[in-house]
C-alpha cells in the first residue's frame, strides 16, 4: 500500500482526566505509549499534535516529532487540518488520526484503515465492529452506523440503528438482536485525504452533528463519502475515565 502519515491529536484539558496525555503508564506518558503502538502500523511518519507545552516537551523527550497547535480547536479533525497546512502535505496524502487516549490501539487496524481509504477512493475511511449484545445496541454512549451496498456509511447515530421493528415488537423488551442483523459499533479511528482536512473547518456545521454530538455527520451532511472497514475483533477501549486509567495502568504493570 502507499505510504501514509499518522497524527495523534493530544488535547491537554479533560473534564474527567485533566492532563490525560501525560498519564503515567508503566513509566511513560500515555501519548508516548500511543505513538509507540502507532509506529508499528507502517506509517512513514508519526506526529503528535497538542495544545500544551508540557505534552510537546514529553513527546520530544522520547524522541517523537511533535507540533504545538492552537488551543481553540473544536475537534481533533480541526487540529489535523492545522497540521496538514503547516506540514505542506499534498492533497492525496493519506493521514490517519489516532486519538491520544488509545494506548492499546491495534497497529494492524491502523494499517487496515489507511488501506481502506486508498482502495475506496473516498475522502474518509473509518472502522466498525459487529454488535451482538442488545445492551450495547441500545446504549447511547456506543455510536452505531449503517452502510450502503458500496460499503460507505449512510448514517451514524447514538440511537439504535437499524431498528428491527417486527423483531422488537414480538420480543417486547429488546433483550436480543435478530440473527445476522447488520448492526455495527463505530470505532473512532479515521483516515483522511489531506485535501479534505484542508477544508473541513470551513464547512458549515450540520444540525445533525449538533443533535447527535458526532462530528463525522458534518462530512456526510456536505456529501463527502466515508468508507467503512469492518473489523472482526473489538478493539481495546480507550481511556476516558479514572476507571479506564486504572485498568490500563494495571495492564502496563504486567508487560
Amino acid at each position: 500500500m502507499s505510504p501514509f502519515k499518522l497524527v495523534i491529536p493530544a488535547r491537554y484539558g479533560s473534564t474527567r482526566l485533566p492532563g490525560k496525555p501525560l498519564l503515567d503508564l508503566g513509566g511513560k506518558p500515555m501519548v508516548v505509549r500511543v505513538a509507540e503502538r502507532a509506529m508499528l502500523s507502517g506509517a512513514d511518519e508519526v506526529l503528535v499534535a497538542t495544545d500544551h507545552p508540557e505534552v510537546l516537551a514529553a513527546a520530544e523527550r522520547h524522541g517523537l516529532r511533535a507540533m504545538l497547535t492552537r488551543a481553540d480547536h473544536a475537534s481533533g479533525t480541526d487540529r489535523l487540518g492545522e497540521v496538514v497546512a503547516a506540514a505542506g502535505w499534498s492533497d492525496e496524502t493519506i493521514v490517519v488520526n489516532v486519538q491520544g487516549d488509545e494506548p492499546l490501539v491495534d497497529p494492524a487496524l491502523i494499517a487496515q484503515t489507511a488501506s481502506q481509504l486508498e482502495q475506496s477512493g473516498a475522502e474518509i475511511a473509518t472502522v466498525a465492529h459487529p454488535l451482538v449484545e442488545a445492551a450495547d445496541f441500545f446504549n447511547p454512549n456506543i455510536v452505531k452506523l449503517v452502510c450502503g451496498a458500496s460499503g460507505d456509511a449512510l448514517y451514524f447515530s447514538r440511537a439504535p440503528i437499524p431498528y428491527a421493528r417486527d423483531h422488537f415488537a414480538r420480543e417486547g423488551g429488546g433483550e436480543t438482536l435478530p440473527a445476522k442483523m447488520p448492526a455495527y459499533r463505530h470505532v473512532g479511528l479515521y483516515a483522511y485525504r489531506a485535501r479534505f482536512l484542508r477544508i473541513y473547518s470551513a464547512l458549515a456545521p450540520s444540525p445533525l452533528e449538533s443533535l447527535e454530538a458526532l462530528e463525522q455527520l458534518r462530512a456526510l451532511w456536505h456529501g463527502f463519502r466515508i468508507s467503512v472497514a469492518i473489523s472482526d475483533h473489538l478493539p481495546a477501549a480507550g481511556v476516558d475515565t479514572p476507571e479506564d486509567a486504572r485498568r490500563v495502568q494495571q495492564w502496563f504493570k504486567k508487560v
